[in-house]
């Protein structure tokens, strides 16, 4: 199974849109990995795992035909994990797709209302599927599993347990800490592939995301469990200029720990 890491970046980027810090000034300099575009990921080149303002970018820099596209779950309604005006372009006369190709979104009640009430889902070729907690929804060989993340108040933000082909992927972001109904579901399951919420970097703070400290403390809890061993694979990934570290110096810090530090463009199998 193929992931794509489309965008490994918190809401501003890296650099950030209007920033001129010394991290975004040196990430500039850098380039390369230190470029980092809101955060999405692209499964099996079908099933992409929320939409941020640079899907369109990403379509373009990694030659995806987003028609292509079958199945979106989204996390949560915030706007670098969650941009709908894209989903007019899907509609006639912006898009010419065949009457089959449907896309199937998946999200919490906010993130379907949304759609809902701003966008032609029969124009625009939607599916919308309401997904509940600990609810696991089946379809055309997937699984997927709405978890408790501790990120707004607002809204039922996701936490995702996908699993195809017998694999199973923990989607861990937008995430603080874990609530303890989702260490105690965890608890039972095998993962394949942990992706954790890195977007605090070097600062332990653990409130509606997370940094290095905490992270480390999450894969050590989940090792406990038999949930990952050594033959599962941990990403880190969500990365803010405010966690002070390049990619680099990200990599120094994490790889110890078994961390893999995610980049934009890189591609795992699994």
């Amino acid at each position: 199974m193929e992931i794509m890491f489309l965008g490994t970046a918190a809401a501003e980027g890296w650099p950030g849109v209007f920033c001129s810090c010394d991290y975004c000034k040196k990430a500039r300099e850098l380039g390369g990995k230190n470029i980092r575009t809101r955060s999405s990921v692209l499964i099996e080149k079908d099933i992409l795992v929320d939409i941020p303002p640079d899907t369109y970018m990403h379509g373009l820099r990694y030659n995806i035909d987003l028609s292509q596209i079958k199945h979106l779950f989204v996390t949560h309604s915030h706007q670098d994990h969650f941009y709908p005006q894209e989903l007019h372009m899907r509609a006639d006369p912006f898009a010419h797709i065949p009457e089959e190709a449907i896309l199937n979104i998946y999200g919490n009640s906010k993130v379907t209302k949304i759609i809902d009430d701003h966008i032609n889902i029969e124009r625009a070729k939607i599916r919308l599927h309401t997904a509940h907690l600990f609810e696991t929804l089946g379809e055309e060989g997937f699984t997927l599993t709405p978890l408790p993340a501790d990120h707004a108040r607002e809204e039922e933000c996701f936490l995702y347990l996908i699993n195809i082909e017998g694999k199973t992927i923990f989607y861990g972001h937008d995430s603080g800490w874990y609530p303890e109904k989702t260490w105690e579901y965890l608890s039972g399951i095998y993962i394949n592939l942990a992706i954790f919420d890195c977007t605090f970097g070097k600062n332990d703070e653990r409130n509606g995301h997370m940094g290095i400290p905490a992270i480390i403390s999450a894969k050590e809890r989940l090792e406990k469990f038999g949930s990952i061993d050594s033959n599962s694979i941990s990403i880190a990934t969500h990365f803010s200029h405010n966690g002070g570290l390049l990619h680099e110096e990200l990599e120094d810090e994490l790889s110890r720990y078994g961390f893999i530090v995610a980049y934009d463009g890189m591609v795992l199998n699994i």
